[in-house]
């Protein structure tokens, strides 16, 4: 087969500063996810686009042709509107199993393709598979039937949307290109806009624990994810929320399942369930603007939706039990039994406050990696996690404390791992005399 351009032409050209034309992205992306562009050359193409950028036309392009790359899915067959979420990754961040179901409560369909865990951030499917029985791979046919009669569902992305992104990503892993917010983006945003929702709602994570550790960087990266959606027709809107305090009182798999159930049930956290009251929020009033947006004349009844989704009680819906009934369901109807106890690590470890105070920080990267060596996350992708490891707090940041009172909990079930565990948790937290001023979770919002 004769190829459309010369790799060498590519690099040079966006090495030199230059800007890429459609054809030339398609035919590397396409080229390189079918072997015809050698590795050491789409390596050089991603330093040139790491030291250059990406215009915004280039970076809708590039995103196009990953999609491209793959299978996309329709879900405009179903009877209702499709919202999805997605987060940039923390500690302790179980939202999506509490805003899933909450959100298909008021007729909303939410497609929650997931993935597991890497390193200290913890993936949705590996908290969900503490649950006896549940299964994360469904066929597409199995994912749309579910959607269409519950409204919810939490799965294994395919391998079929975007196989360039996969090669990218691991390509990028290898060669000191990950920290580029035009490749961040597109790998994102490609994965999201192939799934075939109606509506993106991005949960762009700052501090200490989350991959955007200052705000400019994570306000640049909700920019590019939001103006990437809105062009590819995708209603997107993004949060930027704080992390530099782990989400919740638990960061591990089954830790952090039974906390979303006390939430499901009405109790919980208060800051898992006001981050999940407001993106449930954010994705209820998209799918009302985009309801409204495709009103016709006459169309009265889009109209009504439109004012129903925003006038939605979602604090009443935690707390009467609707919400918990779509999670049963949806848990049952992938195989899983939501009445089986959750996994329990065989050991403990108990880490004592030093001093009387205010607990004034606790820092959600050292929790994250104590969570991580205790057996609750994998350093490649092969290895297997413990389904009850993990840390558990007694005090949030503002919370007085007393000496000797357990600060954390560690949980595994391997006793060797507490040393390494405490040996991450060196530094990461102080207690003071004054009670520090609160923060507000959600920092900005961003729309186009």
């Amino acid at each position: 087969m004769t190829e459309a351009f010369d790799a060498v032409d590519v690099i040079a050209t966006k090495r030199d500063g230059g800007v890429l034309t459609d054809a030339q992205i398609d035919w590397m992306i396409d080229a390189y996810t079918r072997g015809a562009v050698a590795e050491e050359q789409m390596s050089a193409l991603l330093m040139a686009v790491f030291l250059n950028g990406l215009t915004p036309s280039e970076l809708n392009r590039w995103t196009a042709a990953m999609i491209a790359s793959g299978e996309t899915l329709d879900f405009s067959g179903l009877s209702r509107p499709t919202a999805d979420k997605h987060s940039t990754g923390g500690v302790g961040d179980k939202i999506t199993l509490t805003l899933t179901p909450l959100v298909a409560c008021f007729g909303v369909a939410v497609p929650q393709l997931s993935g597991r865990g890497l390193g200290h951030t913890g993936g949705t499917l590996d908290k969900l598979e503490a649950i006896p029985g549940w299964q994360a791979v469904l066929t597409n046919q199995q994912m749309t039937s579910q959607l269409d009669s519950l409204g919810a569902v939490i799965c294994q992305a395919g391998a079929g949307l975007a196989p360039a992104d996969r090669k990218l990503y691991a390509l990028r892993d290898v060669t000191a290109t990950v920290a580029c917010v035009p490749l961040i983006a597109s790998s994102i945003m490609s994965k999201k806009i192939a799934e075939g929702t109606g509506v993106l709602v991005l949960d762009v994570k700052c501090g200490s624990g989350a991959f955007m550790a200052d705000l400019a960087h994570a306000r640049e990266l909700a920019q590019t994810m939001v103006g990437i959606g809105t062009d590819h027709g995708v209603t997107t809107r993004a949060l930027i929320t704080d992390m530099s305090t782990p989400l919740g009182l638990t960061a591990g798999n089954g830790l952090e399942v039974a906390e979303a159930v006390e939430v499901l049930a009405g109790g919980g956290p208060a800051d898992v369930v006001d981050l999940t009251l407001a993106l449930a929020r954010e994705m209820l009033d998209a799918a009302a603007e985009r309801l409204e947006a495709g009103v016709v004349a006459g169309s009265a009844e889009a109209t009504r939706r439109a004012e129903e989704l925003r006038s939605a009680d979602l604090a009443a819906a935690l707390k009467d039990g609707r919400a918990m009934d779509i999670w049963r369901q949806m848990i049952a109807a992938q195989g899983g039994d939501p009445s089986a106890e959750l996994p329990q690590s065989r050991h403990t470890d108990d880490v004592l406050a030093e001093d009387d105070g205010y607990l004034t920080s606790l820092d959600a990267l050292k929790v994250g990696v104590a969570a991580w060596r205790l057996g609750a996350g994998r350093a490649r992708k092969e290895d297997v996690v413990q389904g009850g490891a993990g840390v558990v707090m007694h005090a949030k940041p503002g919370e007085q404390v007393r000496r000797g009172q357990p600060l954390l909990t560690l949980h595994s079930d391997d006793t060797g791992r507490f040393a390494r565990a405490r040996e991450a948790l060196d530094g990461a937290w102080t207690i003071g005399d004054a009670e520090p001023s609160p923060s507000s979770l959600i920092m900005e919002r961003i729309v186009k």
